[in-house]
């Protein structure tokens, strides 16, 4: 597939991928940051959204207590934190500026080299229109975060579990467009192969949208505080395999999207229905169908080592470092799956520059 980029056009291909493989690991770190956010209940600490001026922390002792002044009137504080110091104060204020300092970096890391290769002409021409779609999702990104820091800031200290879930899928709908673009770039300039199997494609594909399923319903388990219900037995919640009060809400929707135990019940059995979906795709792979990519194997390894991290974590009591863990292992599988979709593809060449 090599012969057939112009030489010119092929060796751009190779800093386009590793710039958008740059960006992805940038978002799989605010994935963990965001973790650490909401574990540590820092999330509402910025009552503000000032996208350019909020970039920088309070400076002195005079702009950090008017930084906890207006944290003082906020939900969380008077239901929550009223025995907080500044000193508290400032160890949440950390976890939520950086993760929106990471945000705007994101967003730098993004612009500044694409408005490089543009001005360069040295990205293909039908990619130009899907990487802006990307940077615009970017923007739509950093609202999402505020639209759901909002609903944390009304009435009730906490965030809504359906804006939390939303904040996390797009981020990582950023994350999968820009990795299968920086595949796409890569597999071409290198000449990497690929062989179409539109079977193991199909497969692949609900094993893609199981993984984003369960992440959606593992976004409601963090929002609800699900996991510290019914975290010392699996299988079994209480004395059978549905947790009785799901029984008690009509509709029976509600309790599987709104109440920590429905919700964590869905979570559990998902998750356990995505690792079949994904390990028999594993063996389908290697060894009825002979494919010898390494991403086929590191799935198969990736679902069982989540599984164990789903377990350890809801023991734990959802444990910060476990559950960090666990939610970094989603988004690793998450990548491993678009890796095997782009090796399943018929071989493609991005148009000249």
């Amino acid at each position: 597939m090599t012969d057939l980029i112009p030489q010119k056009h092929m060796q751009y291909l190779n800093a386009l991928a590793y710039w958008l493989f740059f960006c992805c690991f940038a978002v799989f770190c605010m994935v963990l940051v965001g973790a650490i956010t909401r574990l540590s209940e820092s999330g509402l600490s910025i009552v503000e959204w000032r996208p350019v001026t909020g970039a920088l922390p309070p400076l002195n002792q005079v702009q950090w207590e008017e930084a906890f002044d207006l944290y003082k009137q906020s939900p969380q504080f008077e239901k929550q934190n009223f025995w907080m110091s500044l000193e508290d104060f400032k160890h949440i204020f950390f976890w939520e500026w950086f993760h929106r300092l990471l945000g705007r970096l994101i967003g730098m890391f993004y612009a500044l080299p694409f408005v490089y290769f543009l001005v360069r002409k040295q990205v293909p021409k039908d990619r130009i229109l899907p990487l802006v779609g990307i940077f615009l999702l970017g923007g739509a990104q950093g609202f999402m975060g505020w639209y759901m820091v909002k609903s944390g800031l009304v009435d009730q200290p906490a965030v809504s579990h359906y804006r939390l879930a939303a904040h996390l899928l797009l981020a990582l709908l950023i994350f999968v467009l820009m990795l299968r673009q920086g595949l796409s770039f890569l597999f071409a300039a290198r000449g990497l192969p690929t062989k179409a199997d539109n079977s193991l494609r199909v497969h692949a594909l609900a094993a893609l949208l199981a993984i984003v399923i369960t992440i959606f319903w593992g976004a409601l388990t963090a929002g609800l505080d699900a996991g510290l219900v019914y975290n010392d037995s699996f299988p079994l919640m209480g004395d059978g395999l549905v947790p009785e009060e799901v029984w008690f809400y009509k509709p029976l929707w509600h309790a599987l999207l709104d109440i920590p135990a429905g919700v964590q019940f869905v979570h559990r059995w998902l998750a356990m229905t995505t690792f079949v979906i994904v390990t028999s795709l594993a063996l389908r792979a290697v060894v009825f169908r002979k494919r010898r990519e390494w991403c086929f194997w590191a799935i198969g390894v990736m679902a069982l080592l989540q599984v164990g991290l789903g377990l350890t974590t809801l023991f734990s009591g959802v444990a910060l470092p476990l559950a960090v863990m666990h939610q970094g292992g989603a988004v690793l599988l998450l990548t491993l799956i678009v890796i095997c979709l782009q090796s399943l593809k018929a071989p493609t060449t991005p148009q000249p520059c």
